[in-house]
């Protein structure tokens, strides 16, 4: 009778130290997955590494001024898809977008392009960000194709950052300001073939 009660003592004893670890562990793992971020791509949940601020901040800024370069400059002949996309290059920086895009207007620029069914594409070279300056370079190569020929420029801007509220319009949080080309220039010109 004596070893049948240090049995269920030592079962009891048992079992409630599993219950006690089991519910320690489903505490620790509830605090572990709460402190984690998770980011929705189409529909499926991913976790969401953490880096360090400055080289995420980093990212961040290249992807924003080659964001506003790509809505800027790849154009095609197609009237509503420019306003479209220089609509969406105006809410990634400020009036010194707008002073460009006025004065490639008032030139002709745009009509010029849908006229001669031109398409303007850019690719990027390079982007140098000085995060402390909150300044920016960026190198790029512009192909202009047209229906008998191709050129292609060299572009390098110039500007600077500020931190703004996130928006949808504005993912990075960051506008450009004091934006300015440095070099446009020629590089290449091809007469394409007839036949």
């Amino acid at each position: 009778m004596k070893s049948m009660l240090v049995m269920c003592v030592c079962a009891v004893t048992a079992s409630t130290l599993l219950a006690l670890f089991a519910i320690a562990k489903a505490f620790s793992y509830a605090q572990e997955e709460s402190s984690n971020i998770y980011v929705m791509s189409n529909n499926i949940p991913m976790l969401a590494q953490r880096e360090k601020m400055e080289m995420n901040f980093l990212v961040e800024c290249k992807a924003h001024v080659e964001m506003f370069h790509q809505y800027f400059f790849t154009l095609p002949p197609d009237d509503d898809y420019i306003k479209w996309t220089t609509q969406k290059a105006l809410y990634l920086i400020d009036q010194s977008g707008m002073q460009q895009r006025n004065a490639l207007a008032e030139k002709g620029f745009y009509t010029n392009l849908q006229t001669a069914s031109a398409v303007f594409n850019i690719v990027t070279d390079s982007i140098k960000v000085d995060t402390e300056k909150m300044e920016f370079t960026y190198w790029g190569k512009q192909y202009i194709d047209r229906p008998t020929s191709t050129l292609v420029r060299a572009l390098t801007t110039q500007g600077n950052l500020k931190s703004v509220p996130r928006t949808e319009n504005n993912p990075h949080g960051l506008l450009i300001t004091n934006w300015r080309t440095i070099e446009n220039k020629d590089l290449n010109y091809s007469i394409k073939s007839s036949y």
